[in-house]
């Protein structure tokens, strides 16, 4: 296996960790009970009722330094045996790779969380006021119009309070209450279900700066657009911008987890670009985050395991400069995943979500301790931990054949060629792993099988050298960033609505999903489907919102923000093409290497015939046996592939080189015994 795909993989596999939707949020509980109300003096008097030691009443014109905080049901899922735990449960999206746990909810407080607009809330003090104490008497229209809004956000009638907001908004004379009057337009679009809607109005809240109102809560409402969001990257941008303030207690794992997130997004493109010491700075960065979260959190195995990828990074990096120093990040990676995996180990206690969350992080890391080890030459122990990768799940096929090259370097052929029977069955006919042919040939030269090795060559040429022909012509048009984002973007409607593909919509097929296997450019196409999703959504809303000036200036919105990722996605389609291209040619060259040996092999065999009379023989017949486990049961392959077999091929070579023979039977057979 080459390091560069070894490297590929292992930061592959952890883009299946941040994506997890958000549970449903509620905001009942907006009336706060044992409030205190208190009586106006009349008009003529200027003196207010001093309230009682130890309640704090507020009058409703007061809106100074407020910010509304979300509701207690609006709190991060927990574990079902944490305390405080809600009744619902994030349900991971299909087909997208599953995220961090939620953040264990916070303290419930002992009075609801409404959406306070009084400036009466503290840190840590839920408001003292319910919209039902609001006294509408003495209030300026302004006031009025704004507390209609909030009236109907109340009653659920989200899309009439967004637009009675809006149209202060709209008002310039109203800008007083323009910071409020944004903050329920945002509340309300995030309760209709349009995420990246509300999450521009948050970041409008959060532009004006930390000494405005809101501009708190709005930070927590990150946190709750990241879980209803395919992507979490979406908001990566934003939380990194207020990096520098201090987050609430019950968001700060999290907050430290996904700025860990964000310096190594950041750092793999700058690695890409070549910018090799900023890229340091963003790793180390994700180091020293991992080293914030308490080990009891349930965002610390998420944490831990960016660590264990960084140092696995700089190991790497370090081994041609510095054996010594790299090994010790190398060992240091591997205590990180092992750390893991102690954490993840299935618990009773753990149920639905959370224990599918900790399954799949428990394989990411069982994936990285085998690449770790197979990038050591420890191939053995490589071995053992592709083998805890349990069959039929996410990681299972990418086992099967990082296990092959395993078995390879210490001649498990047999092993090696049983696990590639499975990745050729029609059931996998859509993966994309072309060098499972090279290896195949590369067994079969090793055994002196020259004439079959020839014929898998040709095998490989056949299929992947159009894959090679297209993707060199796509990446020397030298197109915008958004065109070749577009040619991946046809295919995918093509095969969304089951159109007739023709043989280069075949191969283009064959390109988008090799360009889909870079986790970072699938989670931005993610988000683009999900915008034109959101987008289609505003077609279901009554005609009063559908056709509404908030409805023209949200869709524009989204346009801009669809514009932007597709030019992200598109330099993210190149980049990728660009790579693969370059693999690819370094496969066929592999391939006409092999096929040269394999030629000259063949002729000096037949000149070695010659000279003998047609004596010589370089194969011979191995003497094998049947027998199998009592816990298995023999059955000869005969062409036809069943599910329930997948996975257990076992190839028996029955003949190969004469002279190799002893030597590789000693080799199978010390396998065998270790």
């Amino acid at each position: 296996m080459r390091t560069s795909r070894l490297l590929r993989f292992a930061l592959l596999g952890l883009t299946l960790v941040w994506a997890t939707p958000a549970p449903a949020q509620s905001f009942e509980g907006l009336d706060v009970p044992g409030a205190s109300k208190k009586k106006r003096k009349p008009a003529a008097s200027k003196k207010k009722k001093k309230p009682a030691r130890g309640k704090k009443a507020v009058e409703a014109e007061d809106t100074s330094e407020s910010e509304s905080t979300p509701s207690a049901s609006e709190s991060p899922v927990v574990p079902a045996d944490t305390a405080g735990s809600p009744s619902e449960a994030p349900s991971p999206s299909p087909g997208v790779a599953p995220g961090p746990v939620s953040a264990p909810a916070a303290e419930q407080p002992t009075e609801g969380l409404g959406l306070d607009l009084t400036g009466s809330s503290s840190k840590g003090t839920a408001p003292t006021m319910s919209f039902d104490a609001v006294d509408v008497s003495g209030k300026t229209a302004d006031r009025q119009r704004l507390d209609v809004a909030v009236s109907l956000f109340k009653n659920d009638e989200y899309e009439q309070a967004s637009m009675s907001a809006y149209e202060v908004l709209q008002d310039p004379k109203m800008s007083g209450l323009h910071t409020e009057a944004r903050y329920v337009v945002a509340k309300s679009l995030y309760r209709m279900g349009l995420y990246h809607s509300a999450l521009g109005e948050f970041s409008k809240i959060l532009s004006l700066g930390p000494q405005t109102k809101f501009f708190k809560t709005s930070l927590e409402w990150l946190f709750f657009i990241s879980r209803k969001t395919k992507n979490e990257t979406v908001v990566l941008d934003e939380i990194a911008r207020y990096a520098n303030y201090e987050f609430p207690e019950k968001f700060r794992s999290e907050f430290r987890y996904l700025l860990a997130r964000y310096h190594f997004v950041r750092g793999r493109a700058l690695d890409q670009v070549g910018q090799t010491a900023e890229a340091d700075k963003s790793f180390e960065e994700v180091k020293r985050l991992a080293l914030t979260v308490p080990r009891t959190d349930a965002f610390y195995p998420r944490v831990k395991f960016l660590q264990g990828i960084a140092l696995f990074r700089f190991g790497t990096k370090q081994k041609s400069a510095d054996g010594r120093r790299g090994d010790t990040n190398m060992m240091q990676s591997i205590e990180a995943m092992k750390e893991v995996i102690r954490l993840t180990r299935p618990n009773a206690a753990k149920g639905g979500e959370e224990a599918k969350l900790d399954q799949s992080l428990r394989e990411l890391a069982f994936m990285q301790l085998a690449r770790t080890h197979y990038g050591m030459q420890q191939n053995r122990y490589a071995i053992f931990y592709f083998n805890k990768i349990e069959r039929g799940t996410t990681q299972w096929l990418e086992s099967m054949f990082e296990s092959s090259w395993a078995n390879y370097r210490v001649g498990q052929y047999e092993q090696a060629l049983g696990n590639l029977i499975t990745l050729s069955s029609p059931f996998f006919r859509e993966e994309y792993f072309p060098e499972a042919l090279i290896l195949k040939a590369v067994i079969y030269y090793e055994n002196c099988r020259y004439r079959e090795s020839t014929l898998i060559l040709q095998d490989f040429e056949r299929t992947y050298l159009p894959v090679h022909d297209q993707l060199d012509l796509l990446v020397k048009k030298n197109m915008d960033a958004s065109e070749y984002y577009s040619v991946l973007s046809e295919v995918q409607k093509k095969n969304k609505e089951g159109l007739e593909k023709n043989g280069t919509d075949v191969i283009l097929e064959r390109i988008l999903r090799l360009a889909l296997t870079d986790q970072d450019l699938k989670k931005t196409n993610d988000s683009i489907l999900e915008l034109e999703g959101e987008m289609d959504l505003f077609g279901e809303k009554k005609d009063t919102f559908k056709y509404s000036e908030l409805s023209k200036a949200l869709l524009e919105g989204l346009k801009e923000q669809r514009t932007s990722l597709i030019s992200r996605a598109g330099i993210m389609a190149k980049g990728k093409l660009e790579t693969e291209l370059m693999a690819l040619k370094q496969l066929l060259a592999n391939g006409l290497r092999i096929k040269f040996e394999t030629t000259t092999k063949e002729k000096e065999f037949l000149e070695e015939q010659l000279k003998a009379g047609g004596r010589t023989a370089i194969v011979k017949k191995y003497r094998y046996s049947v027998a199998v486990p009592d816990d298995q049961l023999y059955w000869p392959y005969e062409g036809e592939y069943w599910r329930d077999e997948l996975g257990t091929y076992q190839y028996t070579m029955t003949k190969g080189c004469i002279e190799r023979d002893t030597a590789n039977r000693d080799v199978q057979a010390s396998s065998q015994m270790r």
